[in-house]
């Protein structure tokens, strides 16, 4: 790293500085207007965001995976600083917490359901229902002291400090989400440091973003690790968020190679700042035998295409284990419905770096490889045997590969609890887990019972009869590993982002949606218009559903909602 950059660095700390205790003493309605500017900021170039995004992932143009880029980018900002403008009106009396419901879970813990919220949730989210569960210790009757506890104290007694948010190089969304937590949860001013691979939104977060780098509480920086490292060692630097890597994330905190992993050892930090981070994990997707109709099985087949090949594979939530029953005689109905679906699904292109020599490493330890599709981008598919190294159950493959493991139960209780041993006990990490579960089953098994059994899953993002994706693009929920990793052992990582009704303690999101899509859904009784997820990879019309909730997001409003309908229903 040259002198000029050094000093170009040191001069955007030191602006920061200067506008940190502006910042953190800013009132709340001075803050609803930076929001109401940045939704005016941004949607101005929100195509052209969408639009390069997808071509800089070798996206074709005019394809319907464009979408992805519309709702992990420009639309899940907009919706974030619409439910925090939601959460600031009502924050000095806590009075953004009315209306939710709060209920017990059976070992004594409490839910709150954040969604559905609003008519446009019941309206754009048929069916599909979030709860965060909050950590023991918190009740019903303590809930607000344990809610915005930031915004307990007086702006003017704030402590005023400057964060480092090294930002994720995957999703558009993720860096400027987290840099929001540090702005308008934590009262401090940030510096983002984009990631090599997405750098190309740099026009466009200067752009969206201005209200705040006017206000001296933002500055956006690129460039490669030598930035990075200099930031992170940075006397003005307080703290630091990482999305990425363990690896990162070590390198950060102990320090590289050999002395690294002696200082690890030894507990010796060579960064003693405060350290959050998301970091990813080896994601299952438990199958619970049940009463499956085919189409329950090319449903749910897509469902689970989904969660592999969303953004190429690249997502740290990516479906990486699928846990199935050995017993269970549509299981093999169900892995032909999966490798039609993930053959049929449109070609992609591994764009991020390090794609081919990971799906490389992976084919090697792989047992029973089976490639799907053509291509360097082909998904690689391994039923593991009995005896395997173990190699995909402790690394990420962050790449277009899944593994499935075959356990003995077949009673649905039974294989439930055993899944759940499984992925609690062989996976690496705890960020998101997926459980595909008929009515039926859930029905026999009992709601309570069926909490009871889910509160055993240490995961901080549980999606049932969804994807974790879902629990990522609510900013109500929020998002992180489950609580309790350290720096010596970080996993999936420490602390949580989005969170937008400002929950201190909670300790995971529980996400639901309809098992069956509509008209299918109205026809067994269940009161859910939501089609074809718009994030389904197999959806032929999310790209033009994308544009419009984003388009929605900006201004909602009644008119609005007949295109969406009709684009979402065709899809």
């Amino acid at each position: 790293m040259n002198l000029d950059t050094k000093t170009q660095l040191d001069a955007a700390l030191g602006e920061l500085k200067q506008g940190a205790a502006a910042w953190a003493a800013t009132s709340v309605p001075e803050r609803m207007a930076v929001l109401n500017e940045i939704k005016d900021c941004l949607m101005p170039i929100a195509e052209a965001w969408a639009i390069t995004a997808a071509r800089k992932k070798l996206i074709p143009a005019g394809s319907p995976l464009v979408g992805e880029e519309w709702l992990s980018g420009p639309y899940a900002i907009l919706s974030y600083c619409n439910n925090m403008l939601q959460t600031l009106a009502g924050v000095a009396r806590k009075a953004h917490l009315h209306g939710l419901p709060v209920s017990a879970l059976a070992n004594g813990q409490i839910k709150v359901r954040v969604v559905p919220h609003t008519v446009w949730d019941r309206l754009l989210l048929s069916g599909v229902k979030a709860e965060v569960w909050m950590q023991p210790g918190v009740t019903r009757a303590n809930l607000a002291q344990h809610t915005a506890s930031g915004y307990d104290t007086p702006a003017e007694q704030r402590c005023p400090g400057v964060s480092l948010v090294l930002g994720a190089g995957n999703i558009a969304a993720i860096a400027p989400l987290d840099v929001f937590h540090k702005l308008f949860v934590e009262h401090q001013v940030a510096i983002l440091k984009l990631n090599p691979v997405n750098d190309y939104l740099h026009e466009y977060l200067q752009v969206a973003l201005a209200p705040l780098i006017r206000r001296n509480a933002l500055r956006v920086v690129r460039g490669s690790a030598d930035v990075g490292q200099y930031l992170c060692a940075h006397p003005d630097i307080q703290d630091i968020h990482i999305t990425g890597a363990g690896a990162s994330h070590d390198a950060i905190v102990w320090g590289s190679g050999e002395q690294g992993r002696q200082n690890k050892a030894a507990n010796t930090p060579i960064n003693t700042r405060q350290i959050t981070s998301e970091l990813g994990a080896v994601c299952p997707t438990i199958v619970v035998p049940g009463p499956w109709s085919e189409a329950d099985l090319r449903f749910q087949a897509e469902n689970v295409s989904t969660q592999k090949l969303h953004n190429s594979g690249f997502n740290c939530i990516a479906c990486q284990v699928l846990i199935l029953s050995r017993d269970w005689e549509k299981t093999p109905a169900f892995l032909q419905h999966l490798e039609q679906t993930l053959a049929n699904s449109p070609p992609r292109a591994p764009y991020y770096p390090g794609a081919e020599n990971r799906m490389s490493e992976y084919a090697r330890h792989a047992s029973h490889a089976k490639q799907i599709g053509k291509g360097v981008a082909a998904v690689v598919l391994d039923q593991v045997a009995p005896g395997n190294d173990g190699y995909f159950k402790h690394n990420e493959v962050f790449s277009p590969a899944m593994s499935s493991v075959a356990l003995e139960e077949q009673d649905p209780e039974k294989f439930l609890r055993a899944a759940i041993t499984y992925a609690n006990e062989q996976l690496y990490g705890t960020l998101g887990a997926n459980i595909l579960i008929h009515p039926k089953t859930l029905a026999k098994i009992g709601r309570k019972r069926f909490e009871q059994i889910l509160a055993e899953l240490r995961y901080g993002c549980i999606a049932i009869n969804a994807w974790t994706g879902l629990g990522f693009l609510l900013s109500q929920t929020p998002w992180g590993a489950f609580p309790g990793h350290t720096l010596a052992d970080v996993q999936s990582g420490i602390g949580f982002v989005h969170n937008s009704f400002l929950f201190d303690k909670p300790q995971r999101t529980v996400v639901e949606a309809p098992w069956r899509p509509f008209p299918r859904s109205i026809w067994h009784g269940q009161m859910s218009l939501l089609p074809r997820p718009p994030w389904f990879v197999t959806h032929k019309r999310a790209d033009k559903v994308g544009r419009l909730l984003t388009r929605f997001q900006y201004r909602p409003g009644w008119l609005k909602l007949p295109a969406i309908f009709y684009h979402a229903l065709l899809g």
